[in-house]
């Protein structure tokens, strides 16, 4: 077999390594790239606030997930002290004696070679495969190589690929400002935004488009409407905008589920319900779509919060969660006797328009005769008496 070594220390691994390595597995004819993060680079140090490295390799396997030509290895993170590359080939060789392995490495890398730790032995091991951008560097690549052959009896190529020009301290920075989701294979920024990784914030569009896919059709002119009542009332009230956002676009992804499948849920998540919520799955959606949120989109505790409460509200919610709660009442699809008076108290006075909100869903519940929520009773009643205290009445 011929197999290529791509290491580094991929923070983050991004759809350049990607892309090089399987350009390099068809140019060079290899059967597998091996892609290896490195625990302790010897060269480097790691970014303070990176992930630790067995999480870089959770993200080269989400990121290389589907390419069959590709194999993510943990021999540098299990492997103590610094990750030379010498060290790797020798290990590599031992296991598979009968394999011819390619070293990949960037123009940078192929520039300082000759200060690596046993250089010449590393030369002796493997053949080297060298990316260079045809329109850039790609002579001064072909220079170096053929240097190494006539000094060091080198066999060496050159691999034509795109290289992304960016680098990976920018896209760490633009990871925690909504940007940089073209830069990665699907698979990885959503491993990235699950864990919050890099202190990344989601793309707004993919958020809407992964919240969308969950939702019946007819409900997404619902929360498009809630998005953009919960950014005018989060301006309106000094509420985190991002925050509210993020809410309204989630708020209602588990809407659609059976309430079988909001159960295995909450059995997934470990939730425990009360009698009302277990035969119920609009009382069940707040809780199942809060949970999912922070699993599968790691949402900050202040927006779990304002999804799980946006249906029955609660006693002393805070300002985020009236804004989503509102947001969800009033968005312009809504039509209903006293909508008119809840929009104007959502942008007046949120504490009387929670408690008119309230108001309104034990009216509609008395009438079906369906029992009301008692979280929701207990909110209405401290939203009154704070209401009528402030009021001095």
């Amino acid at each position: 077999m011929r197999i290529g070594i791509f290491g580094g220390s991929f923070n983050p691994p991004h759809l350049g390594h990607i892309n090089s390595a399987e350009t390099a597995c068809r140019s060079l004819g290899l059967d597998k790239v091996l892609l290896i993060p490195a625990g302790i680079p010897p060269h480097k140090r790691i970014a303070s606030g990176s992930p630790e490295a067995g999480m870089r390799l959770e993200l080269l396997k989400a990121a290389s997930e589907g390419r069959e030509w590709a194999e993510c290895s943990d021999i540098e993170i299990k492997r103590p002290g610094a990750s030379y590359t010498i060290d790797t080939i020798r290990e590599l060789k031992s296991r598979m004696p009968d394999a011819q392995f390619v070293l990949l490495m960037g123009t940078d890398m192929i520039a300082t070679f000759e200060q690596w730790k046993s250089f010449e032995e590393i030369i002796s091991l493997v053949e080297i495969g060298a990316f260079a951008r045809a329109d850039k560097d790609e002579e001064t690549i072909r220079k170096k190589l053929e240097e190494l052959r006539e000094k060091y009896g080198a066999k060496a190529s050159v691999v034509k690929t795109q290289v992304l020009e960016i680098s990976s301290t920018e896209l760490r920075s633009l990871l925690g400002e909504r940007k940089g989701r073209e830069f990665f294979p699907d698979s990885e920024y959503s491993f990235i935004i699950k864990n919050r990784l890099y202190g990344a914030r989601p793309d707004y569009d993919w958020l809407r488009a992964k919240a969308y896919a969950m939702l019946k059709p007819s409900r997404i002119p619902h929360v498009q409407g809630a998005e953009k009542a919960a950014e005018e009332l989060a301006l309106r009230w000094g509420e985190d905008i991002d925050e509210a956002k993020t809410a309204a676009i989630l708020h209602d992804i588990t809407k659609k589920l059976s309430l079988q499948e909001q159960l295995l849920i909450c059995e997934k998540y470990d939730i425990m319900l009360n009698y009302l919520e277990k035969d119920s799955a609009k009382l069940l959606h707040p809780i199942t779509g809060a949970a999912v949120s922070r699993g599968e989109f790691g949402v900050s505790d202040a927006v779990y919060s304002a999804i799980r409460w946006h249906t029955t509200g609660r006693p002393q919610m805070t300002k985020l969660e009236k804004v989503v709660y509102l947001a969800d009442y009033i968005e312009p699809t809504r039509d209903f006797d006293g909508i008119d008076t809840i929009r104007k108290l959502a942008f007046e006075d949120m504490d009387e328009a929670v408690l008119y909100g309230l108001g309104l869903t034990a009216e509609s519940l008395r009438e079906k005769n369906d029992e009301i929520h008692p979280v929701s009773l207990a909110a209405a009643e401290y939203y009154s008496r704070l209401c009528r205290n402030r009021s001095g009445a």
